[in-house]
């Protein structure tokens, strides 16, 4: 009797074990706060209830929910402003209704310059008020002989003072800054000006 050799064994069509799955990246780690198993959250556009914080171009604006900011300026903050022209007009005008009312071509009434008292000689500043009390009487001929420098200077306070009550009155800054070379310029017209009107040939600028 012989004996039958063993058929081989059919070959198996499952895949091991270890090669079931292909090999992929690892998961990424859940975020703090997060639960374990819980999909992440979508960011950025195509995400559910996603829209740009503003619009290209365009600055952030207020939460639509908020209330609107108000509108700067009204009659109080427009008084506010023009409070100090206003005031700085009606010092000025009080001292020249003054001067107008008080003579100074009569004695006693305002103090003597003390350059000219002790040296006979007059300053850029001789003049000023007999200079003033002619022009608030209207009489410019007399109010530039007395003194000219007095007069150049109340135009030039007129105009700095339209310009600020104007920039003041559009709630913008008012500051007049003049380089060195014009205050030197000044001070050079200053100092012909009291020259000049001490010479011989200088009387018409003399008080």
């Amino acid at each position: 009797m012989t004996a039958t050799p063993p058929s081989p064994a059919a070959p198996s069509t499952e895949p091991p074990a270890s090669a079931a799955l292909p090999p992929g990246p690892a998961a990424a780690p859940p975020e703090p706060g997060g639960h374990p198993g819980a999909p992440e959250a979508a960011h950025g556009p195509g995400a559910p209830g996603w829209r740009p914080a503003h619009a290209p171009g365009r600055p952030p604006g207020p939460h639509p929910g908020a209330p609107a900011p108000a509108a700067p300026g009204g009659p109080h903050s427009l008084a506010r402003r023009l409070a100090a022209p206003l005031a700085t007009l009606a010092a000025v005008a009080g001292a020249f209704a003054y001067v107008g009312a008080v003579d100074p071509n009569e004695p006693g009434h305002y103090p003597v310059c003390p350059l000219l008292a002790l040296t006979g000689i007059y300053c850029p500043g001789c003049g000023g008020l007999r200079s003033a009390h002619a022009f608030v009487h209207g009489d410019l001929p007399a109010a530039l002989g007395s003194n000219a420098a007095a007069v150049a200077g109340y135009l030039a306070f007129a105009v700095v003072w339209v310009v600020w009550l104007v920039r003041a009155a559009r709630g913008r800054r008012t500051g007049i800054v003049l380089a060195p070379a014009w205050w030197w310029l000044v001070g050079s017209l200053l100092a012909v000006f009291s020259v000049v009107r001490n010479l011989p040939f200088g009387t018409l600028l003399a008080p």
